[in-house]
């Protein structure tokens, strides 16, 4: 066996993953998962429910509403934050208890209503689908008849979220819906929150170089989860993985003629951060307004394991929210 084998065996054994021969994969990991919740006699403080948005694909939106929310005015209502998660395209679901706590968190500090949406994985279901599904859940959404997002949603202060590879997938979303220009209406989207965004090239930046082996995300890690993740035979500079590819550029002028706020946020522990930054200066080049937020400190996905990185991380989103809202 060669080194190159023997490596990306410990990889996939690493990811706890096993590619089966249909090309799809077993899952070891262990992923805690959180019931959705909707009794309002219960003594919590966010209440949750899941809504289908397409059967035959098993895609579906958990849905975050304030409890004290019931309790309001008919006329006061909230701003809309449509969440994907992260996973690297391959794991984890809108019910794993670290988004459901992220989810719930946000939903609180800065009162407003969450969308958490799931979608489809690879390699399963390669891209785009991922982006389709994103794409799919925002028409979803506006159109809903469910009374949480009627009665308590405020349709024109709407923003797109991901953290990590649902980062990437709200980006691409954002692009395609840029474009449709006013397929969304009644929904507004004012803005749109990349957190530690998954991007990736052939080419090596120099966060990737100088944390190649970082113990929380080694880039051996998201080269797999690229590999398996992108159309068969694609790399790290086809469209859906590397914004600077083809006339990705170009389609960013969209969301600036949509008048959205960008928020792009990162850590410098964190061997993607290079890729946000590389974003957020081309966006703001093609005349988009972004916000850039990154701190020195911290790893990939560090305010998942810190209620502190979590806490200052919202009150920074409650923040672009407020000054989007103006």
């Amino acid at each position: 066996m060669t080194t190159t084998e023997s490596e990306s065996l410990d990889v996939y054994k690493q990811l706890q993953i096993v590619v089966n021969d249909d090309g799809s994969l077993t899952r070891f990991l262990r992923d805690p998962l959180t019931l959705a919740t909707s009794d309002p006699n219960l003594p919590i403080s966010v209440l949750t429910r899941d809504l289908t948005i397409n059967q035959s694909n098993n895609t579906w939106v958990r849905l975050f509403l304030l409890r004290k929310a019931l309790d309001y005015h008919p006329s006061n209502k909230f701003p809309l934050i449509v969440f994907f998660h992260g996973g690297g395209f391959i794991y984890f679901s809108a019910a794993s208890t670290r988004f459901h706590d992220f989810c719930s968190k946000m939903a609180t500090d800065i009162e407003a209503v969450v969308a958490s949406v799931e979608y489809r994985l690879a390699p399963e279901h390669r891209l785009p689908a991922a982006y389709d599904d994103a794409v799919e859940a925002l028409h979803w959404i506006k159109t809903s008849p469910d009374d949480w997002l009627r009665d308590f949603v405020d349709y024109s202060n709407c923003y797109v979220m991901g953290d990590s590879a649902g980062g990437t997938i709200a980006y691409h979303a954002g692009l395609r819906v840029a474009e449709e220009v006013n397929d969304l209406k009644p929904m507004k989207i004012k803005g749109l929150i990349l957190r530690q965004p998954f991007f990736g090239g052939t080419q090596r930046t120099e966060s990737e170089v100088r944390l190649e082996k970082n113990p929380v995300v080694p880039m051996c890690w998201c080269d797999l989860f690229w590999e398996l993740a992108l159309p068969v035979g694609a790399n790290c500079d086809h469209e859906y993985s590397n914004p600077t590819a083809a006339d990705q550029p170009e389609k960013m002028e969209k969301i600036r003629e949509m008048g959205w706020k960008v928020m792009v946020s990162g850590n410098g522990g964190d061997p993607l951060v290079d890729r946000g930054i590389e974003m957020a200066r081309l966006m703001e080049e093609k005349g988009v307004n972004v916000v850039i937020d990154f701190e020195e400190e911290g790893s990939h996905g560090v305010e998942f394991a810190d209620d502190s990185v979590a806490s200052k991380l919202i009150g920074v989103l409650k923040q672009f929210i407020s000054s989007s809202e103006d």
